[in-house]
């Protein structure tokens, strides 16, 4: 492969190399019933013990400064608005708590309020950490979004959404009038909420999700031995979450172990035979076992139900930008972004083959683009650097 042109070096981001595997992230949701965990798919022995137990105790436990917050500092406007209205306004008015989008890392109720920030799910722990408190009615729900993808560490990792719905209290009712008898809290921009189907889970399948997430989390830092017990929490606390099953294939094919992995996958196609995440999986761990005449029958099957894989059109176009075939390389990226339009790495490459086309509009619009679909504080700083220097060679242009 020919080197990027020496112009576009200083742009570069660590991106992730060839699919090793797949992970589920935020929060794909169980079905409700639940079913004994299959104890065979846990392997203790091969993975030291955790330098600190999984305490899922502490998931929505409230730390000192959170009962501070409730008890004292928004006590007054719990009083005069009512406990819904008032906690809401207190979290997520712009000019009180200040609460940002964020996801590096999924955060407990305490992490979160202390970082001020979280992802989806780790926002709707600390929320029902507060309503529990204050013995407000909550519903969880599991929203159905299109499927999005991003990729990091050589894994393919599918991304969720979860919200959840806050009642009133019985001895609230006499002070609000005219409020509906739920309100739903969603991190979500409005003009993505609408038209939303969802359903009602259960703090289990809440709790599931959050070990699992913790589990990619660490696996992806390389902490395989922590990502483990993490997994395996996860499924304790729901056996039929999936994609815990997938998460805990994946970690034992890190470490070594891929005949591990291969029952826990099988497990998972038992109950959904077209589950892509499930069958990548599977055609890599009979790959290694030496068994290619059935890796390759799964591969002809994943082919079947998805013939253009997350990121096959983006990873042609960065083989075109080694090529400085830059528009080829931006029609690929601008295919990646029709099915994809919120993957921030997805903009920045568009935004370098924009560049490369001496398209300097198109170029900071793109790196705009990609610097408001960041979730990171890492990927922002990096984006709003990079606009920063196409806004200095426009400003130069001009004059």
């Amino acid at each position: 492969m020919k080197p990027l042109p020496a112009f576009l070096a200083s742009f570069l981001l660590a991106l992730a190399g060839v699919c090793a595997g797949l992970l589920s992230g935020c929060a794909t949701a169980p079905p409700p019933q639940k079913a004994p965990v299959q104890q065979s798919f846990l392997h203790d022995g091969l993975f030291k013990p955790p330098r600190q137990p999984v305490d899922v105790s502490r998931v929505f436990a409230l730390s000192p400064q959170m009962l501070k917050y409730v008890e004292q500092d928004i006590l007054g406007q719990l009083r005069s608005k009512g406990a819904r209205q008032g906690l809401l306004d207190a979290l997520y008015n712009k000019q009180e708590l200040r609460l940002e989008y964020e996801s590096s890392m999924t955060r407990n109720a305490s992490e979160a309020f202390e970082a001020r920030q979280g992802n989806c799910l780790s926002l709707v722990i600390m929320t029902a950490a507060f309503a529990k408190h204050l013995e407000l009615p909550l519903n969880f729900h599991s929203v159905y979004v299109e499927e999005f993808w991003t990729r990091s560490e050589g894994l393919y990792v599918l991304s969720g959404h979860v919200n959840l719905s806050l009642g009133r209290r019985l001895l609230d009712q006499r002070n609000v009038v005219g409020e509906a008898e739920l309100l739903t809290v969603d991190f979500l921009p409005p003009e993505d909420r609408r038209f939303q189907r969802s359903r009602v889970i259960d703090e289990s399948s809440i709790l599931a999700m959050y070990l699992n997430n913790r589990a990619a989390e660490t696996l992806l830092a390389g902490q395989l031995d922590e990502a483990y017990w993490w997994a395996r929490e996860a499924l304790l606390q729901e056996p039929k979450l999936l994609a815990a099953y997938n998460t805990l294939a994946v970690l034992y094919r890190r470490a070594g172990h891929a005949a591990e992995a291969e029952a826990p996958l099988r497990y998972v196609l038992a109950q959904e035979p077209a589950n892509v995440q499930a069958i990548s999986n599977l055609a890599l761990i009979l790959k290694d076992l030496g068994r290619s005449a059935e890796s390759e029958s799964m591969l002809a099957r994943l082919r079947e139900l998805q013939p253009y894989p997350p990121y096959r059109y983006f990873d042609l176009g960065v083989l075109a930008m080694h090529g400085a075939d830059f528009k080829a390389a931006k029609d690929f990226f601008d295919k990646e972004i029709a099915r994809s339009a919120y993957v921030p790495e997805f903009h920045f490459w568009a935004a370098l083959a924009s560049y490369g086309l001496g398209d300097l509009a198109g170029a900071r619009k793109q790196m705009a683009l990609a610097l408001d679909n960041s979730n990171t504080n890492k990927d922002r700083a990096t984006y709003s650097a990079k606009l920063d220097w196409l806004n200095a060679q426009q400003r130069s242009r001009l004059r």
